[in-house]
């Protein structure tokens, strides 16, 4: 598989039965394969085809073999992949000294148990009536939160409710992909966050440069403007003249060529407001009803 694949999704395998993992392989082929096995022969595995092949690519994955981990080998899309990953979540119960992966929180409404269980309710604090012979919890009740483990009287509540609070799937950790190892996280950006990253960081490059007055190409542009400024500037205040800067050096001295330069671009600015005011000129004034029209006289 490592000379066959470059990509690989390391997923934590709590919890997850045999047949769930028996759909997920199912699921995910022919373009990829789950791959479970001991850590320290995985991490040996890995280790030994690095001293056989010369690379070392593969040897960034083995600090993240840590846990009941698995790894799926894959040809196709990482996203797509994860995404089908996630499909075969199973519900499960509340087991006795199991870490909760969620806040657990009861709805109100009637339970149908009887009366008899209201005890049963008391001891967990949950507030209670009687509503035509069968419990009713009056209010919410947050009975687990995440990271507690599940003591036996939550457990026996649950499964009494008859609520399966908690699901279990692969769930993916870490990404492989050609020697980089990444969150994955990474997979949810899309083509326009990227752009976005990649501007924000050019435009911090170009402000450094020019900060530490230190050419690259992010900042060459603003450079170059800026020395354009400096000559033309140099040029208005010498003899010294160059195409670029006469322009400049006619509109100082006669400011009607900049105003006629510059009106066809007002012109074509305001040809749509002025067209929307002659619509409004032409739109009919409402004539005012007056007293006659509505059939009696004020003075009448």
């Amino acid at each position: 598989m490592l000379e066959e694949y470059s990509k690989v999704l390391v997923c934590a395998a709590d919890n997850v039965g045999s047949k769930q993992m028996q759909s997920i392989r199912k699921g995910l082929r022919p373009d990829s394969v789950v791959l479970m096995g001991k850590n320290t022969m995985m991490k040996r595995t890995i280790r030994m085809f690095g001293e056989k092949s010369g690379g070392s690519e593969w040897l960034n994955l083995i600090p993240y073999l840590i846990g009941n981990v698995g790894l799926i080998f894959t040809k196709g899309d990482l996203k797509e992949v994860r995404e089908e990953v996630a499909k075969y979540k199973v519900g499960a119960p509340a087991r006795v000294g199991l870490v909760a992966p969620i806040d657990v929180v009861v709805p109100p409404g009637n339970t149908g148990l009887d009366p008899s269980q209201t005890s049963f309710f008391q001891v967990l604090n949950i507030p209670t009536k009687i509503n035509k012979g069968t419990v009713e919890i009056i209010a919410p009740v947050e009975l687990i939160h995440k990271g507690e483990k599940v003591g036996s009287s939550e457990a026996a509540l649950l499964s009494k409710l008859g609520i399966r609070p908690f699901s279990y799937g692969l769930v993916v950790q870490n990404v492989y992909d050609s020697g980089s190892v990444f969150d994955p996280a990474v997979l949810d950006l899309t083509e326009e966050d990227l752009i976005e990253k990649f501007a924000s960081g050019v435009s911090m490059i170009a402000a450094l440069s020019l900060g530490l007055n230190y050419p690259t190409l992010a900042a060459a542009p603003h450079m170059f403007a800026n020395a354009f400024k400096n000559v033309v500037a140099i040029a208005l205040e010498t003899e010294y003249s160059f195409p670029e800067a006469d322009k400049i050096k006619e509109y100082l001295k006669d400011p009607s060529k900049f105003a006629v330069a510059v009106a066809p671009v007002a012109a074509t600015s305001e040809a749509p407001a002025a067209a929307a005011a002659t619509i409004e000129e032409k739109k009919p004034e409402p004539e005012e009803e007056s007293d006659e029209d509505m059939g009696f006289s004020l003075f009448d």
